[in-house]
């Protein structure tokens, strides 16, 4: 079975099959067809079927120019069947893993994924789980249902893991270029997923156990959020000591050595850093052990839309206006910069805060038209001279490279600087307050 998997891959003659084609199923497509792989991506939403057999794409790391020569050729073919997997050789599933309100894991698009899996797995397979998860998912719940089929692992069908590394927006590490960690549940399950993942990726990195990789991953968007909780408190110090946070991060940077710069902000947003330390928190608890550092990490980024209420309030009370009832204009409802991501985005929860306060909250973001706050859809407005100038206050949560800061803080009242953008702006200075 290793052989004749081996061979297939080599020549390009084995079929992939991607579950869920979101943004890290449908880039991994994209690489593949690039290399000549014919792919068939699985996705339940029929919309996003649609979109993809007509070569149009609905997030910002592949564009239709990417993804609609691929479709015409023949290379991608999107389905909602899960029995197109009675065709395929290596299959992907890149499904979501979010947390329950109780931030404990959320495993049931795995589970569900796996058990069609199951249902038509057969010898020769190479199945590899891509969504982050919890340190033993793969070894524990995935290899358990896979072998009920009465087929073996690392002799009828190969089972590994491999953290997607996806960082939206990113145009100097994408898909092809970042290295990609990979652990097997037998020595020729990490040979055969290496090799896979070796055909369209600059670099596959081997470790010891599915384990292990499921442990690197939550490792690197821990390190990311301990050290943004550590200089979002620095922020607050900041602010009680009446100094400018970005000046002592600037500064701190000019040390060649032992240090690296991390950025305060709004929040934390993606579908990675807000959500990925939990599960590591969750499963060590089951073995009687408390992530301090997480814990902690974790409480004072969920509170920072809160701090950037206050800080709005503080400014507005300062210039004789009260928050009940003002009108404030949010600049970026995206979570990073540049990308139409709005997922976990620390912007809408300072827009709920805003809103609960009784502040008339208007919003634009030239890449996300609209957005659905609970039962209320907000349309983005046109950023106008007439727009800046009725607002009491511009919060700048998004610092979208699109702005033009010097325009926004001219016209503005009084401008809300969470991210820094407004560092070159020269003229009007008074009137912004950074966070």
């Amino acid at each position: 079975m290793y052989k004749t998997l081996e061979e297939k891959i080599k020549n390009r003659s084995a079929v992939v099959g991607i579950i869920g084609m979101g943004y890290v199923g449908l880039p991994l497509a994209v690489e593949l067809g690039r290399e000549n792989f014919k792919v068939v991506g699985i996705d339940i939403n029929p919309h996003k079927v649609d979109l993809i057999n007509s070569g149009k794409s609905d997030i910002d790391d592949v564009t239709d120019k990417d993804l609609r020569p691929l479709v015409k050729k023949g290379k991608i073919k999107a389905t909602s069947d899960f029995a197109a997997l009675k065709k395929v050789d290596c299959i992907a599933i890149c499904v979501p893993t979010p947390l329950s309100k109780t931030k404990d894991p959320d495993v049931s698009y795995i589970l569900t994924a796996v058990k069609e899996v199951q249902k038509f797995l057969h010898p020769g397979q190479l199945v590899i789980l891509e969504s982050t998860t919890y340190p033993g998912t793969t070894e524990e719940l995935i290899l358990p249902m896979l072998e009920e089929t009465g087929l073996k692992v690392g002799q009828d069908f190969f089972l590994a893991f491999s953290p997607e590394r996806v960082d939206p927006g990113n145009k100097k590490f994408t898909t092809k270029n970042t290295p990609r960690v990979v652990g097997g549940i037998t020595p020729q399950c990490t040979q055969i997923a290496k090799l896979f993942y070796e055909q369209t990726i600059t670099q596959a990195v081997p470790v010891s156990s599915t384990k292990s990789a499921e442990m690197v991953k939550l490792l690197e968007n821990t390190f990311r959020s301990v050290n943004i909780g550590l200089v979002n408190e620095v922020a607050l110090m900041c602010d009680r000591l009446k100094i400018d946070v970005w000046e002592i991060i600037d500064a701190a940077t000019t040390k060649p050595f032992g240090f690296m710069p991390f950025y305060p902000g709004p929040g934390l947003g993606g579908h990675c850093i807000p959500i990925d330390p939990h599960y590591l928190s969750w499963k060590l608890k089951s073995l009687n052990y408390y992530a301090r550092f997480i814990e902690l990490a974790g409480d004072i980024n969920s509170h920072m839309p809160e701090y950037v209420v206050e800080r709005i309030n503080r400014a507005l009370n300062e210039n004789r206006k009260s928050l009940k009832g003002s009108k404030i204009l949010i600049l970026g409802v995206a979570y990073k910069r540049d990308i139409k991501d709005v997922r976990e985005s620390p912007a809408l929860d300072v827009i709920k805060l805003l809103q609960n306060a009784g502040v008339k909250v208007i919003y634009n973001d030239p890449h996300v038209p609209s957005v659905r706050m609970d039962n209320t859809l907000l349309r983005s407005q046109r950023l106008t001279q007439k727009l800046l100038q009725s607002s009491d206050c511009v919060a700048i949560l998004t610092d979208h490279s699109a702005y033009d800061y010097d325009f926004i803080v001219q016209n503005a009242k009084l401008v809300m600087d969470t991210r820094n953008a407004t560092k070159n702006v020269k003229k009007n200075r008074k009137k912004i307050v950074k966070l």
